[in-house]
């Protein structure tokens, strides 16, 4: 029986995260909205390339061919676009053979109220003030950062990386350490360290994958053959003595990742390299960087991370 989308794995995205509409919004910027209607309406029938989030959403939707009774994940399209703007998305999406039957079209409004109408775990898209508005509502979203598609069909694993804290955790640990020195960090941590730290802005999508190993551990029991699809991995600029909390608080909540990378500072674009996740997530833009440009990187603007410098 499909899961009630209480209790499904729902990704919200925009179609500036799912699609490349670099063409489409250069009409709607130099022309204005009558020359972008028109636009859209003659390129009906000429599909969407991947954006940055495609092969990320594939790969998630993926699982449900996997689960076809329960049908754990669901990918909803949360967009700027009229419904008649729009049509081109929805034809490119079935272009693409992605599952997608649910959207919002709000006409040039943002669309970041309805994440919690739709019970979205995870809310993507292009647009910087809709992900800033998300955020500072308390809403779990992400900023898609310009990067290169790479979405290879023979790869069938989806490989999703978090940096812990700010964005699976909640930034009490890291406003230590920003008012204070490294060694009071530490300090604090060690002291702290059978204590788990609150939720972020990504723990309930972090918790809802870990249910989706949950099933795939049972689809290993009844068939040793199966592959998995799901690898999850956490890379944190923590290392020890600091290293402890972060298994606290994941043992307090149920969940684990399958890799976990106490990096000391070191910087996360080698470990991503050899990864290759096909989304990171990190609060600290600094840290959003590869060679190339061949990770996709999602900036989670929360917390003291992002906080205005102060004179």
């Amino acid at each position: 029986m499909p899961f009630p989308i209480e209790q499904k794995l729902v990704i919200a995205v925009a179609s500036s995260a799912l699609f490349d509409l670099s063409e489409s919004d250069a009409v709607f910027r130099e022309q204005g909205p009558n020359a972008y209607r028109h636009y859209q309406a003659s390129n009906l029938d000429v599909p969407l390339g991947k954006g940055v989030a495609f092969p990320f959403v594939r790969r998630v939707l993926s699982i449900n061919r996997h689960f076809a009774e329960e049908r754990p994940v669901e990918v909803i399209l949360l967009s700027r676009n009229s419904a008649i703007t729009g049509k081109r998305v929805f034809r490119s999406i079935r272009h693409h053979g992605l599952d997608i039957t649910r959207a919002a079209f709000l006409e040039g409004k943002s669309p970041y109220p309805y994440i919690p109408a739709f019970n979205a775990s995870l809310f993507l898209s292009a647009n910087e003030r809709d992900i800033q508005h998300a955020v500072e509502a308390g809403y779990p979203a992400g900023l898609v950062l310009p990067s290169a598609v790479v979405d290879d069909d023979s790869d069938g694993e989806l490989r999703i990386a978090f940096d812990f804290d700010g964005v699976i955790a909640d930034d009490a640990s890291e406003r230590i350490y920003k008012e204070g020195e490294l060694a009071d960090f530490h300090r604090h941590e060690q002291d702290q360290a059978d204590v788990p730290l609150n939720p972020g802005p990504l723990a309930d999508l972090f918790r809802k994958l870990a249910l989706l190993q949950a099933l795939e551990d049972k689809a290993v029991d009844r068939d040793a053959g199966y592959r998995r699809i799901l690898r999850m991995a956490i890379v944190t600029a923590r290392n020890a003595p600091a290293h402890e909390r972060v298994v606290t608080t994941l043992e307090h909540w149920g969940v684990n990742a399958n890799e976990t990378f106490f990096l000391g500072g070191m910087t996360k674009a080698r470990i991503l390299s050899v990864l290759r996740p096909h989304m990171f997530f990190d609060d600290q833009k600094s840290h959003l960087s590869s060679a190339g440009g061949a990770i996709p990187m999602v900036h989670i603007p929360f917390g003291i991370a992002n906080a205005p410098a102060t004179l």
